[in-house]
């Protein structure tokens, strides 16, 4: 009897250990998203300060500096005790010096993406010609190297011949929220993309059938719904590694517009062949010359330290035509000059400046020889976030509260309330709380 009482016990209280580290480790990871959110928050303010030596350096207005990149040294201070090792050994500062500082036995990691250094493939859900055909012409950018010639010559998982068109009209298919075809929009040799025709009904002559979406996407895993997204697909185009979602080149957050400045050099390089004749492009058909593309773009992006490359979308274009110090640089090297078909539709496809941030936190807690981690995937949208200081929310929602306790007090006693009228612009509790936030809105949260 006294075992069996101890081993109880015993187990009550390493699930009662376990189940106190996981709570604060999930609140570390939640203290990482919040101080990141201000980070990003805080980049225009530290923009303006540094102005004057951007914009000799890059000769026109000065870019977005790429703040989040440096999250976990910047935000040392208020981390555990490698973390403020890190932020000493940035700023020269000792964090013991402050007060409440820092986390005593937890701790977080980061890693901050710009969703908007990927392809957005959720544009065809604006209903539009050219939402749809600037996906197209990426997609087909993209997939376009005789290298992957083996993953559309044969059948796919659902034992049907997927080529190149198929693939990339399907996805189309899937977001958008017309019922045509729309495969055309893939060709890059058509300048006239049309919808040609109904969309098949291949989803609902499946054993389980289902609808498609016929909408933007909510999440990444629901591409698997899309006809022809084998596993190989997948690894190749989709998610190349689960652990780093830097090496995506695919996004379902985006504002649209890829950052020229932050996309990984197979993003540029998807992009790049997107609006030039593949055959007389040898980088978009040549993978000795794709591979010197890339490891060119990856070597400047190492002798810059990840400073901003391009400062408008007009200086991309120009570097990618030989021009300017980038694209002599690049010719030097011996990647050649290329021949764009409209760069007004190449400026329109891309930035220099990314509003959307997946960041990921992952809070952990050591506890003897055990670490309890709890990891939390947050995208923020910060297209509509006013500036720091100048949080929008907590003036709107004290003026709906005091609208409504005027209504209230109207409603119980109309002598006492006749002085006072409402607004007839103030909103609801519910609607202030909607308003953007200077830290963003939230577009995604998921804790595991």
């Amino acid at each position: 009897m006294l075992t069996e009482s101890q081993d109880e016990s015993s187990a009550d209280f390493a699930s009662a250990l376990a189940t106190r580290d996981q709570l604060i480790a999930e609140y570390a990871a939640k203290s990482g998203v919040n101080l990141s959110r201000l980070l990003i928050a805080t980049e225009p303010t530290i923009r303006t300060a540094m102005a004057p030596i951007l914009m000799l350096l890059m000769r026109g207005a000065p870019p977005q500096i790429p703040v989040w990149d440096h999250a976990s040294r910047v935000l040392g201070a208020f981390n555990d005790q490698s973390g403020a090792d890190e932020f000493t050994s940035l700023s020269g500062m000792d964090a013991k010096n402050g007060v409440n500082l820092g986390f005593d036995g937890a701790g977080f990691d980061l890693d901050i993406i710009d969703e908007d250094s990927k392809i957005d493939i959720n544009v065809p859900a604006q209903a539009n010609s050219f939402s749809k055909q600037r996906l197209g012409q990426q997609l087909a950018g993209l997939f376009a190297g005789p290298q992957f010639d083996p993953l559309f010559s044969g059948h796919d998982a659902d034992g049907q011949f997927s080529d190149r068109l198929s693939i990339c009209g399907a996805i189309i298919d899937f977001i958008d929220p017309d019922q045509d075809a729309d495969q055309s929009f893939c060709d890059p040799t058509n300048t006239n993309a049309q919808a040609n025709g109904a969309e098949d009904g291949f989803y609902q002559s499946l054993p389980r059938p289902y609808e498609r979406k016929n909408a933007a996407l909510d999440s990444f895993e629901e591409l698997h719904r899309v006809r022809g997204m084998s596993e190989d697909f997948w690894t190749t185009f989709i998610d190349p590694d689960p652990d780093e979602p830097r090496k995506r080149v695919v996004t379902v957050w985006g504002q649209g517009k890829v950052n020229v400045n932050s996309a990984n050099p197979q993003t540029v390089l998807a992009l790049v062949c997107s609006n030039v004749d593949p055959q007389q492009t040898l980088m978009c058909h040549d993978p000795a010359e794709a591979m010197k593309f890339l490891g060119a773009f990856s070597m400047v992006r190492m002798f810059t330290k990840g400073a901003p490359l391009f400062g408008t979308p007009e200086m991309f274009v120009k570097s990618m035509a030989g021009k300017g110090m980038f694209g002599t640089l690049l010719a030097t090297i011996g990647v050649q000059p290329v021949i764009f078909k409209s760069e007004k539709f190449l400026i329109d496809q891309i930035s220099t400046e990314s509003k959307v941030f997946s960041i990921y936190a992952t809070g952990h807690v050591k506890s003897g020889s055990r670490m309890t981690q709890t990891k939390i995937h947050a995208v923020v949208d910060f297209r509509a976030a006013p500036a720091p200081g100048m949080d929008t929310r907590t003036l709107a929602t004290a003026s709906a509260m005091q609208n409504a306790a005027t209504q209230a007090a109207a409603a119980a006693d109309p002598n006492a309330a006749a002085g006072t009228v409402p607004s007839p612009n103030a909103m609801t509790p519910i609607q202030a709380v909607m308003k953007p936030s200077p830290g963003g809105t939230i577009l995604y949260f998921r804790v595991d």
